[in-house]
């Protein structure tokens, strides 16, 4: 779980990036699409899709939110908006969006996100139907890992970009044409660090949970 720090740190970032994301389709203008649309249906799918996803990268840190999380009526509301108002439309409508890219790197790599955003927050709904918290919450980590792309994607490319720079001549053309060639590269792998951090905070705290009952048992037993 995210330290309460980490938490509203998240929640700032997915505020600004929300903003970012939704600025240049507030007009409902087709022709201010940051992506070339082939039709008013394809625009209208990302329309939906970037507006939903505005929805769970905001909603999402409140989630780990110690106060939220002590008033369960607060954290299941939001917990469900988070998923039915956030996650499935913007996982449903990315497949398509993602499909009529024309980028094979695209297509892959936001299909496959879109699929693993879909299992996790059902797996996430069912273990809390089941009352298994602790799944839950290992599950819903996952998922915003998965969420948190829409940031962690705008970090790396730049990063890419500048790793890059020393081999892709002096004229601003190339550049230009190596940050398109590399926006795919970059949600890619955005996803996949997002998820190798969310895992390896998820086994920490298992090891450390498990150490402490082991102590605690130790200590009774003397």
């Amino acid at each position: 779980m995210p330290r309460p720090r980490s938490a509203w740190l998240m929640f700032i970032a997915a505020i600004i990036i929300s903003l970012v994301l939704v600025s240049p389709y507030l007009r409902l203008d087709i022709d201010g699409s940051r992506l070339d649309m082939s039709g008013n249906l394809h625009y209208a799918l990302l329309v939906a899709h970037i507006f939903t996803a505005a929805v769970a990268i905001v909603l999402g840190p409140l989630q780990f939110m110690s106060k939220v999380r002590a008033r369960r009526t607060l954290h299941r509301t939001i917990g469900r908006a988070y998923l039915l108002a956030g996650v499935l439309p913007s996982a449903v409508t990315a497949i398509p969006v993602a499909l009529w890219s024309g980028r094979i790197v695209t297509q892959v790599g936001l299909v496959v996100a879109a699929a693993l955003w879909l299992v996790t927050g059902g797996l996430a709904y069912r273990a809390a139907r089941r009352r298994d918290f602790i799944g839950h919450r290992d599950w819903m980590m996952r998922n915003y890992a998965l969420t948190f792309l829409a940031v962690t994607s705008r970090i790396l490319t730049p990063l890419l970009l500048l790793a890059q720079l020393p081999f892709v001549g002096d004229g601003t053309g190339p550049v230009a044409e190596r940050v398109q060639s590399l926006i795919p590269v970059g949600q890619t792998l955005g996803w996949i660090v997002n998820l190798v951090v969310a895992e390896t905070l998820i086994r920490r705290r298992s090891r450390d949970s498990g150490l402490h009952t082991h102590a605690g048992r130790g200590t009774a037993r003397s």
